[in-house]
């Protein structure tokens, strides 16, 4: 038996209902819809008038006029452009997914036409989003000629239409919404204002709405009003301008225009990206950190347009999360966007317009901080934690991230930073690693005992307050081929002379510390320390331990249960006069109770200069009595 060929059958009204109430996320997108329409329109003939100016019948003042009348409860949007035939409204409005910008588009393209306009059109299912607002929608449209030539089409969007032959003064195109009740918001023109400014701002021809103004008097004369025509978009899309005609204070404007912000920015990047993949981008890095950055969800801040036409400003494929902090426009030519055009299809054009942002915007950073670097510093401080998340995020990035980071160090003085490229110039050469801690603050780090060793030593250790920090330095092993090493974690180099005087004492103390090292449950060990110069103690987490700020930040976040139960190791200082004294105690009376009560002061006081807190207070404060009592009598 053959096989049959059959058509798919199509329930008409039950598609105009899913593409009417289904389609769209926001209803406002019907006037985006109709505007770029009425645009396409205007475009059309405009091309076509270019071989034959007869058709243009005088009537060049390109404009899209909105007319709401809220008595009628009808919603007008009235065009100059190319208009509608009979036939071509019953091929375009009758057939549902049928683009009359589409078939244009590909006559140009058969034609090698040069010079085609740009059209946003590409579905044919943007005008029946008129059907969301409206419970009928009329069109009365005729394109150039005969006057008694126009076309009426009406239809609920139930699944039928009618259209008649109708006389139409004006070539171009009249799209008549009759609103439904629950819609008539879109009658006020506030809300038309709103929603042209939103999506249409930047089109290149002038929306249009009668609006009553007072008019100027005289002192004595009574107010009176008269009706004039307002432009609602601003038309000028500076980012497709040449950067050579465009001024600092109209990027300022144009910034300030889109960001709400008060202040300038500290830089702009405008640049036009032609080939494969065309688009023109208009960036601002802000001065300082936006509000929005300081709580709710990371959000992008970039405007995608498509031919001026705006699409969203919500597109996280356009930038990477730790650039969500730069402001502005992309405005591409040929993005696949999904039917409703509010959301991008995965394509990869996307992943190389992005590319090509972040490598732009790095570079610009990096030149930024070659050149200016007091201004560099000022962005630094305010959106410098969310650039470092970045080396976590985009490993092709991370050393260029990396080099972009400043910190402040046991070289700088407070509020002063420096770079991992300066860190790594002015290491000695014997010096393998690049050493850094991680606190709360600036003056609980430089009062850290982990720190005394290294300041003998003449070595700069990178100093690092942030909470991020921490998650940073995980995702960033090594740094142009130097290993990053945490200075309260692990054993430090030694040198062999350092070495054997480290053997010598520890054998004199190894008797002591393992007395001590039973006493002290909460430590793994008790050791010598090559840190320590000044103090007699500190706590050290094993090279791939979680240190004790992380633990600290867990506790915070609430997450306790996520912390590990590792024990830290208590490295004391032999140096030290306590440290000795405890010694000549445990030489002259192995068994004095003193002993356990001094190493358990060893081991709090180390817990306080690493800025965490003592879990038992009360019993710290009964050894110490104990400790006085025990003294005053002997």
């Amino acid at each position: 038996m053959s096989a049959e060929k059959l058509e798919f059958k199509t329930d008409l009204k039950q598609l105009l209902d899913i593409i009417t109430h289904s389609l769209y996320s926001h209803k406002e997108v019907f006037l985006r819809e109709l505007i770029s329409n009425s645009c396409d329109a205007i475009d059309k003939i405009r091309f076509n008038s270019l071989g034959n100016e007869s058709i243009l019948e005088g009537n060049s003042d390109w404009k899209i006029k909105i007319i709401p009348d809220e008595k009628a409860g009808t919603l007008t949007i009235s065009d100059n452009g190319i208009g509608m035939s009979r036939d071509s409204i019953i091929s375009d409005l009758g057939t549902i997914a049928r683009s009359g910008t589409q078939a244009f588009v590909q006559n140009l393209e058969k034609l090698k036409a040069a010079d085609r306009p740009d059209l946003i059109g590409q579905f044919g299912v943007g005008f029946y989003a008129s059907f969301m607002v409206a419970d009928k929608v009329t069109v009365i449209s005729r394109t150039a000629g005969d006057a008694d030539a126009g076309v009426k089409w009406e239809s609920d969007g139930k699944g039928d239409y009618e259209v008649e032959t109708v006389t139409k003064k004006y070539r171009g195109t009249d799209v008549i919404l009759h609103m439904r009740d629950d819609e008539k918001e879109f009658l006020k023109p506030w809300m038309i204002r709103q929603t042209v400014t939103k999506f249409s701002d930047f089109l290149e021809h002038p929306v249009v709405m009668d609006v009553e103004k007072e008019k100027e008097k005289k002192e004595g004369e009574e107010t009176q009003t008269e009706i004039v025509e307002e432009t609602l978009n601003r038309q000028k899309a500076i980012w497709l301008r040449s950067k050579s005609e465009i001024t600092d204070e109209e990027y300022t404007e144009f910034y300030k225009h889109i960001t709400r912000d008060f202040s300038a920015p500290a830089k702009t990047i405008h640049y036009t990206v032609e080939g494969a993949t065309e688009f023109r981008a208009l960036l601002f890095i802000p001065e300082h950190k936006p509000f929005d950055l300081s709580w709710g969800e990371p959000k992008s801040h970039l405007q995608l347009y498509i031919r001026r036409v705006f699409i969203t400003d919500d597109c996280e494929a356009l930038l990477p999360g730790y650039l969500r902090f730069v402001h502005g426009v992309v405005d591409c030519t040929d993005l696949p966007l999904n039917v409703s055009r509010e959301m991008l299809q995965n394509n990869p054009k996307l992943t190389t317009i992005q590319r090509n942002m972040v490598k732009k915007i790095l570079a610009t950073l990096e030149e930024m901080k070659q050149k200016d670097f007091d201004e560099y510093i000022k962005f630094f401080k305010e959106l410098g934690t969310i650039l470092k998340e970045g080396v976590s995020q985009d490993f092709v990035n991370k050393e260029k991230i990396a080099d972009l980071l400043l910190f402040e160090s046991t070289a700088t003085e407070s509020g002063k930073y420096t770079s991992l490229d300066k860190y790594v110039e002015s290491m000695p050469d014997d010096q393998e690693e690049i050493y850094y801690l991680i606190g709360e603050n600036r003056n609980l780090l430089d009062g850290s005992p982990h720190l005394e060793g290294f300041r003998a030593a003449g070595k700069e250790v990178l100093l690092m307050t942030e909470p991020f920090d921490e998650f940073m330095v995980a995702a960033l092993p090594e740094y142009k081929g130097k290993k990053l090493k945490a200075a309260d974690k692990g054993e430090l180099p030694a040198s062999e002379e350092e070495k054997k005087e480290q053997d010598e004492t520890k054998e004199e103390f190894a008797d002591l510390f393992s007395l001590l090292n039973d006493k002290i449950d909460e430590v793994k060990e008790v050791r010598l320390s090559k840190r320590l110069t000044e103090s007699a103690s500190c706590l050290v987490a094993d090279e791939n331990a979680m240190g004790a700020h992380m633990e600290r930040l867990m506790e915070k976040l609430g997450r306790n249960d996520s912390i590990p139960q590792t024990k830290r190791i208590l490295e004391l200082n032999a140096k030290h006069p306590a440290v000795k004294a405890v010694q000549a105690l445990y030489t002259k009376d192995p068994q004095d109770e003193r002993i356990a009560g001094y190493g358990r002061l060893l081991y709090e006081q180390a817990v306080l200069a690493e800025g965490s807190k003592i879990k038992d207070p009360a019993s710290f404060s009964e050894i110490i009595n104990n400790l006085l009592v025990k003294d005053a009598a002997k």
